[in-house]
């Protein structure tokens, strides 16, 4: 189905008392929410349509395990179990139906972000405080690869190619590529201009992936072949101020939609780069996170430092 830039604000899904700072949809289906709180509580919430429209929105289960805030999440390739990493040093592996804590790693540094191989369930690979990437085996709980290349925490991963090639964005301005399980960048990103980026999204035709620059201008690049910069699709007008604001792509790839530091939620166009709308989003922070329903083409939901997850529509 097409989408659409959604046109207001429909439903505020209130639960969480700090801030939100990352939100995660269902794989695939997108009929659950997952929210990471930084008050150390995760969340998964019911966002699914249905004929009553007052069970629509409500909060199925609150996950306690963490003793800091939560800094990431992120559920498998099939949704059965999700994995958080909060400033605490855990990771947490919880199945999604039972509550339970499967299993529960730590290499006693900070995780930044978490990914799923998203081939293994049974792989997870987290960025750290110590400048390197780890992957770990959930079953075993040990350490499998260290990738160990950046100079500062590493701060957002993503797959492409297929899962055979990993990016991953740090705060001393790089940008690596790596061949999954090889310790050794195949590709180094660095230009004297360039920004850090604290969040990457892939763009839905696997053609390319879009980082959130610190400079306030979403860069997109190539993912695959050279990595190249794509310089004449540069998405600006927002002000990001040092937040790591998550981006969201529609599913069919026409909109790209983004929060800002202040609050406010942007959405461009993907094939003329022009604002196609902004809105007053959240109060008291940044609008962090947003994410694009997979099968509701024009839902997106978001998130802030106000504690409030909204529907847009």
């Amino acid at each position: 189905p097409r989408s659409y830039v959604p046109k207001k604000c429909v439903g505020r899904l209130l639960g969480h008392n700090k801030g939100v700072h990352r939100i995660r949809l269902f794989p695939n289906t997108g009929h659950l929410l997952l929210s990471a709180g930084l008050e150390g509580k995760c969340k998964i919430w019911s966002v699914s349509q249905s004929l009553e429209k007052k069970l629509r929105y409500q909060c199925l289960r609150t996950y306690l395990g963490h003793s800091a805030a939560v800094r990431d999440v992120r559920f498998n390739n099939s949704g059965s179990q999700f994995a958080s990493c909060s400033f605490d040093r855990f990771i947490r592996i919880w199945d999604t139906e039972s509550g339970a804590v499967v299993a529960t790693l730590t290499n006693r540094r900070v995780p930044y972000c978490v990914h799923f191989y998203p081939k293994d369930n049974d792989f997870i690979v987290t960025g750290n405080s110590d400048n390197k990437i780890v992957t770990y085996q959930i079953s075993s709980g040990q350490i499998t690869q260290e990738y160990n290349h950046h100079l500062a925490p590493v701060n957002a991963i993503a797959f492409c190619q297929n899962a055979t090639k990993m990016v991953s964005t740090s705060d001393d301005k790089k940008v690596l590529i790596w061949e999954w399980d090889i310790g050794v960048p195949i590709k180094y990103i660095s230009e004297p201009g360039m920004h850090s980026m604290p969040s990457i999204t892939l763009h839905p035709n696997n053609g390319c992936w879009l980082g959130q620059g610190l400079d306030n201008v979403i860069s997109v690049y190539q993912a695959g072949d050279r990595f190249a910069l794509q310089r004449k699709k540069r998405f600006t007008g927002h002000v990001v101020a040092g937040y790591a604001c998550e981006i969201g792509v529609s599913p069919d790839g026409r909109f790209v939609c983004s929060g800002d530091g202040e609050g406010r939620l942007f959405f461009w166009d993907w094939r003329g780069h022009k604002i196609l709308q902004k809105y007053r989003a959240h109060d008291k922070g940044p609008t962090i996170g947003c994410v694009w329903h997979p099968l509701e083409s024009s839902t997106v939901f978001t998130c802030g430092w106000d504690g409030i997850i909204k529907v847009w529509q």
